[in-house]
């Protein structure tokens, strides 16, 4: 049995990750986002109100997605995927990015680490699209390399989950922490039933 981790408060965001939808619905293997800066999201919520003689008496709010900020250096290949950077009609080694580029769908996987009790989460948002255009800033004479900052769309995914997170201490099944980052996806982490 797996150990039960109780307290967890994370320090690091590490080991970015991302696995590309092709235009064919196939994911393809995952690669390395880059090098972390910082990741942090919010949820939109739905809210249902219930109000009888006119006084709210109850409400439920439902997840619709989450808009997640993540700041890096992010690989040249991993940046043209999610914004659609393309070389249609273009000479080898020139890309475009314009009007009618169209950035892919992916899967976004990272790691959370408490430094303080040593635990590492497992981090992934299985439908995610960029929700803004391309952005950047190159400035002169700065002391230090800027940080991309990528603001993306987390959708749920056929099971209608947004996020999916796990304590590498409280897992039983090892190929979960070993493949998260190169083929996350429901199957990997779905219970299978026995009858």
């Amino acid at each position: 049995m797996a150990t039960i981790v109780e307290r967890f408060d994370p320090v690091t965001i590490t080991n970015l990750g991302v696995q590309m939808v092709g235009d064919d619905g196939t994911k393809e293997a995952g690669q390395k986002f880059g090098a972390a800066g910082s990741l942090g999201g919010e949820t939109t919520l739905r809210e249902i109100i219930k109000t009888e003689e006119g006084i709210e008496v109850a409400k439920k709010v439902k997840p619709q997605k989450m808009d997640l900020t993540v700041t890096g250096h992010v690989q040249v290949s991993v940046l043209r995927d999610i914004f659609g950077f393309k070389t249609d009609d273009l000479k080898p080694g020139v890309y475009s990015y314009g009007s009618d580029s169209k950035g892919k769908r992916f899967t976004l996987t990272a790691d959370a680490i408490d430094e303080f009790e040593d635990v590492t989460k497992l981090m992934a948002f299985p439908n995610c699209t960029s929700a803004t255009g391309f952005v950047f800033t190159i400035e002169n004479g700065a002391d230090e390399v800027a940080l991309m900052e990528l603001t993306l769309s987390a959708y749920p995914d056929d099971t209608k989950q947004i996020y999916y997170e796990a304590l590498i201490d409280e897992l039983d099944d090892v190929t979960i922490s070993d493949t998260w980052h190169t083929q996350f996806d429901r199957t990997l982490v779905e219970s299978t039933a026995t009858v």
